[in-house]
């Protein structure tokens, strides 16, 4: 499986290689002209996820998230839901990887079959990077009313959270 996995890219391009020969098609000249008309997306895009990131560490280093997760706790606590996966499920609509990172930790401190583990996968893995598309994908076409988007999103990452909190305790 690992020789496949490093295998795919260069046979990937290897079949684009033979496929733009056969058709008649100069591929390198293709691959400039498309990294050339690329670059100004790629610095278009560098601003907003500048921005975004910013925020993030702003958001992340001045505190305000341990406050909110400790005003958080005891409504958890009533409602037996596991404190430990408040921050993925928070910080999942903010970053992917901050995400990730949070559930790497999980793994460790709990083992991956736990289930708080486990919970913190589904959360991880149903829900999406809102807050990062809207900034990247809005921020890059200069799309200033985001209208309903926003709120669409959140509700959904919503959504599969108490879906995942629902359904979890079910099978594990």
């Amino acid at each position: 499986m690992k020789m496949i996995s490093s295998l795919f890219i260069p046979l990937l391009v290897l079949v684009v290689i033979i496929y733009g020969a056969y058709k008649k098609v100069n591929v390198y000249d293709s691959f400039i002209s498309g990294a050339k008309e690329g670059l100004p997306m790629v610095t278009s895009m560098f601003f907003s996820l500048l921005a975004m990131i910013f925020g993030v560490n702003i958001f992340l280093n001045s505190g305000i998230i341990d406050y909110f997760f400790a005003f958080l706790k005891p409504l958890l606590v009533l409602i037996h839901i596991p404190v430990e996966v408040l921050p993925v499920a928070i910080m999942r609509p903010l970053s992917g990887s901050f995400g990730l990172a949070l559930l790497n930790d999980m793994y460790k401190i709990y083992g991956p079959d736990s289930f708080i583990s486990i919970l913190a996968s589904i959360i991880q893995g149903s829900s999406d990077t809102t807050l990062y598309v809207i900034t990247l994908y809005f921020g890059t076409i200069g799309i200033k009313k985001i209208k309903y988007a926003l709120w669409v999103g959140l509700l959904t990452d919503l959504f599969m959270v108490i879906l995942a909190l629902t359904i979890v305790p079910l099978f594990f």
